[in-house]
């Protein structure tokens, strides 16, 4: 009998273990920032994590991304990605963020980045830019380990551009108006799919390349609220709208995608009351408008969680 119980034991810590050590065969989003440029403490700016199995991509890294890692407890080391939709200052502003305190707190490899053509250029200044600080940190004071003060960034064009551990990121182009060029992403891993829209407005290729994914996060802009908080000049703010998505034209995309949901971030403006009642003027299906630090688990079903709840 006691040997009978050794064995059973030995088994059950065999199958913790096992299960411990096998990469989880789970895809995981969370809404970093759903926000604009307009500085609003509710929003902060674009950005989403994607979490696939034991890996953690970001896409787009706006105002206070770092904060929102660090609030999750991230270790800034185990950021493995970060890829650019475009190089629109509110996608991009919070890099020397991430870049130089996930440094400073322990990164101690180059912070990879790819993006659109441009970004390896961009990337190369900031270098100089910051070339006092990674001197000082790197050479005089602390002695920070080198690599991790490196941007180690690539030009992508569209189509699979990173492939690892079973998770495939392919970028396809969308349509922001004369911002050219700009990428969506569609993030695939054992068997599911999130789609990202970057900034667009109706396009069909997003359309096309997001054909079949459980979930289409997607951009948005509500013309009548926006012209009541802008007092950019009109002619200024009918550019803005014209390459942006309207709530009926984000419908008309999810109608056609029939995505298991549908989610708005990069909301314009931040608080838009009637962004749900004119997508249901397109669309009938499953929506979410979202939040920062909402997150939702992708499997054979979604589920959503609220920030806080």
């Amino acid at each position: 009998m006691r040997s009978l119980t050794r064995t059973f034991f030995l088994v059950a810590i065999s199958a913790v273990l096992s299960s411990a050590t096998a990469p989880a065969q789970s895809l995981k989003v969370t809404l970093l920032g759903t926000g604009n440029p307009r500085p609003a403490m509710s929003r902060f700016g674009p950005s989403i994590l994607v979490e696939a199995g034991n890996q953690k991509l970001l896409f787009d890294c706006g105002r206070g991304a770092t904060q929102r890692l660090f609030q999750l407890g991230i270790s800034f080391t185990d950021v493995d990605a970060l890829f650019l939709t475009h190089l629109h200052s509110d996608h991009t502003v919070g890099i020397p963020d991430l870049w130089l305190t996930g440094w400073i707190m322990d990164r101690s490899l180059p912070l990879r980045i790819w993006g659109p053509p441009g970004t390896k250029h961009m990337a190369s200044h900031l270098q100089q830019a910051y070339a006092f600080d990674v001197h000082t940190r790197r050479d005089v004071d602390e002695h920070f380990p080198a690599a991790g003060a490196i941007l180690q960034a690539q030009d992508i064009k569209p189509g699979v551009v990173y492939q690892n551990q079973g998770v495939k990121v392919t970028a396809f182009a969308v349509d922001h108006g004369l911002v050219k060029p700009a990428y969506g992403y569609r993030i695939d891993f054992a068997g599911h799919s999130v789609v990202l829209s970057g900034d667009t407005r109706y396009s069909e290729n997003l359309i096309r390349a997001a054909a079949g994914t459980d979930v289409l996060i997607h951009e948005v802009l509500d013309p009548e609220p926006f012209f009541g908080t802008s007092n950019s000049p009109n002619a200024q703010r009918l550019r803005i709208v014209a390459h942006h998505t309207t709530p009926e034209q984000a419908g008309q995309v999810f109608t056609q995608v029939k995505p298991k949901l549908a989610v708005y971030s990069h909301i314009v403006p931040p608080d838009v009351p009637d962004v749900v009642p004119h997508t249901r003027k397109t669309y009938s299906g499953p929506l979410e408008v979202g939040e920062d630090m909402m997150s939702i688990e992708i499997g054979d079903t979604v589920v959503v969680h609220h920030a806080g709840k």
